[in-house]
């Protein structure tokens, strides 16, 4: 049972010090503006390249195609977050444009 604690206790160590000690060593240091310009832009990158994985790649490979219907479902996304702003409007719309496609998938392909 305390061959279990040790490895709770070191998978906790190997989770938390990756994450506390950047914070903790670039905390005391004045970062250059352009370093933290950069920094500040990461986040919108992930994003964006998570949400194009997951518009694009199919089982077979990438698809660029009228047939893949998350590429469909986006278009009306990105035009709904690009005129409000709004998440809740844009999740709506995704999630609406998911199911009418899903629904509609045999009579369009």
């Amino acid at each position: 049972m305390e061959k279990v604690y040790l490895i709770i206790l070191g998978m906790a160590l190997v989770t938390y010090l990756p994450r506390m000690l950047p914070l903790v060593v670039l905390n005391k240091i004045d970062l250059h503006p352009v370093v933290l310009s950069w920094l500040r832009l990461i986040p919108a990158a992930v994003l964006g390249a998570l949400t194009a994985q997951t518009i694009f790649l199919r089982q077979n490979g990438v698809s660029f195609s009228w047939r893949n219907i998350y590429f469909l479902a986006a278009i009306p996304c990105f035009l709904v977050a690009y005129k409000t702003k709004s998440l809740m409007w844009t999740i709506a719309v995704g999630l609406v444009s998911v199911v009418l496609l899903n629904q509609f998938k045999p009579v369009l392909f």
